[in-house]
């Protein structure tokens, strides 16, 4: 049974997005190091360009002790700082070891110190020789668009990728989910492929198998142990009534006969009990809509006896004729077991049964049970006083519980209240 309360995280489409997410992260660094790249190889010419230009006039001026003429328009050579333009002069005075300059109305410099002769620079004017910074509008455009058609791309085949790789995978799951282990096909793990998924396969298939095997060997022993002792529950029975019918009953033995009799019922109810948990638990009885007001009539009218000799009074609410979605087989088996606990532990006040929204209350006023109970019904409990009684009575409704999906609350302080939610 799906668990529609539990988010459900496809592993194919984490496997899409994280590698969506990892191309865009990629593009956007290969853009960045693409952008950072342009302008160096800009620089590095332009650079070039000026170093050739200012080893030439170094050259010239060591043979004829004179500056020779500059070849490049671009270019000029200045003997002081004062000289240089306006724009660039004030950025220069302020930081000695740059060499390049955003000058105004779209100028750029590039400045060359000769280290032979201190003061003299040479000044290049590059901004007509500029070819990525004017259409860096562009180039940002291109990278992005290239960027978010790569990812586009990466994410189609990563989709085709992941459904491929998560296939067996989601069959897999889809195979065991929901399924009861005596349901599952015994063998299904060689339809996949030799890997992990393979490994997991194979793994499930042994544990299923072990666990089907224990359930029917469960069912098998119940079933024949149930069997067995309605033989001889039944002999118990025939001859409590014989013994009453042939002998005359003093006040003692009445007393005796009627314990007798009281516990070869309640042996019979749980021989029955057993049959139905073995014959019923494990299959997948259709639910319907089902009367709880009769039920539980039926339930009181069965178990009456353990209210002899009792001042215990059994109120039911009015909101209880109203109907349930269940199995009747299983709720049945639950009422008796509810019922037949509050009967048998209280021993003075009241047992009040009620429904409210969709909530089946049944608060009794008997001693209690032990707070071990309470918080491992299923676990088996050792009878040291009336109140361990409730253990293996809430061990049989903690089962049909888990099996129908209802909800189950144990509350005991003075006296007990069970809330069964039918969700």
């Amino acid at each position: 049974m799906k668990n529609s309360s539990v988010k459900f995280h496809s592993l194919s489409r984490r496997i899409v997005a994280q590698f969506c997410i990892f191309t865009l992260i990629m593009s956007v660094i290969y853009g960045l190091f693409s952008f950072v790249l342009l302008y160096s190889i800009e620089d590095t010419f332009i650079e070039r360009e000026v170093t050739q230009e200012a080893s030439y006039l170094s050259s010239e001026y060591q043979k004829t002790g004179a500056w020779p003429i500059i070849r490049h328009d671009y270019l000029t050579l200045h003997f002081s700082k004062d000289s240089f333009p306006q724009d660039l002069k004030q950025q220069s005075i302020h930081q000695l070891n740059r060499a390049e300059f955003y000058g105004e109305e779209g100028r750029h410099y590039h400045l060359y110190q000769f280290p032979q002769y201190p003061g003299t620079y040479l000044v290049a004017e590059v901004s007509q020789k500029l070819l990525v910074r004017p259409i860096r509008g562009e180039v940002v455009t291109f990278l992005v668009y290239s960027g978010i058609a790569l990812t586009l791309i990466a994410c189609l085949i990563a989709w085709l990728l992941g459904r491929k790789t998560a296939k067996p995978l989601r069959d897999l799951a889809e195979l065991v989910d929901g399924v009861a282990p005596e349901n599952i096909p015994d063998s299904f793990a060689h339809n996949y492929p030799n890997n992990e998924i393979g490994i997991l396969a194979r793994t499930l298939e042994q544990s299923m198998r072990q666990i089907s095997q224990a359930l029917e060997r469960e069912k098998c022993f119940t079933r024949d142990v149930s069997h067995e002792l309605r033989t001889p529950v039944a002999i118990v029975k025939n001859a409590v009534e014989l013994y009453k019918e042939k002998n005359p009953i003093t006040d003692e033995s009445h007393r005796l006969i009627d314990r007798i009799a009281d516990a070869t019922i309640q042996m019979e109810q749980t021989v029955t009990t057993l049959l139905v948990l073995a014959r019923e638990e494990h299959t997948n009885a259709v639910q319907d809509s089902v009367k709880l007001l009769p039920l539980i009539e039926q339930a009181i009218l069965d178990h009456h006896y353990l209210l002899a000799q009792k001042s215990v009074a059994v109120k039911v609410d009015d909101n209880c004729d109203a109907s349930v979605f269940a199995q009747q087989g299983m709720l049945k088996v639950l009422l008796d077991n509810l019922l037949s606990n509050a009967f048998q532990y209280t021993d003075l006040g009241e047992v009040n049964i009620r429904f409210v929204d969709k909530k089946l209350v049944i608060e009794d006023t008997g001693p209690g049970i032990e707070k071990s109970i309470t918080s491992h019904i299923t676990e088996p409990a050792v009878k040291g006083s009336q109140s361990t009684g409730y253990g293996f009575g809430l061990s049989i409704v903690k089962r049909l519980c888990e099996h129908q999906g209802w909800q189950l609350n144990v509350s005991s302080h003075q006296g007990t209240k069970i809330s069964i939610a039918f969700v």
